[in-house]
């Protein structure tokens, strides 16, 4: 009996290990986009991702008092971030409101030359 169970835990650990060891870079990517791009040096314009919404915050911290929802499918412009790119200063273009997101969420489209 116990080693049917060993057994069995072995071939449940293997299936599982098996689609991260044979993933595809494509698919282990980190969140973020990357393009290529025959222009080097080029970045793309903001966007939001790893969540639906995110709450807009008067200030930069998450104890501050939450202005807006900034969600996913709304464009922003980005106003200045803190040194440390934790925090964002936005405005969402569909609704007007201004403030701070973290920016654990935001991401700018990055191009690299392949030359």
């Amino acid at each position: 009996m116990r080693i049917h169970r060993v057994a069995t835990a072995a071939a449940v650990c293997a299936a599982v290990a098996l689609p991260a060891v044979t993933a595809t870079a494509a698919h282990a990517a980190v969140p973020g986009t990357v393009a290529v791009s025959t222009s080097c040096h080029k970045t793309g314009p903001y966007e939001m991702h790893g969540t639906s919404a995110v709450t807009i915050r008067s200030k930069a911290s998450s104890n501050s008092t939450a202005v807006g929802v900034l969600y996913r499918r709304h464009k922003f412009t980005v106003h200045k971030k803190t040194k440390t790119g934790s925090w964002v200063h936005i405005t969402d273009k569909k609704t007007g409101v201004a403030g701070w997101v973290s920016g654990t969420y935001v991401y700018r489209t990055v191009y690299m030359c392949l030359d």
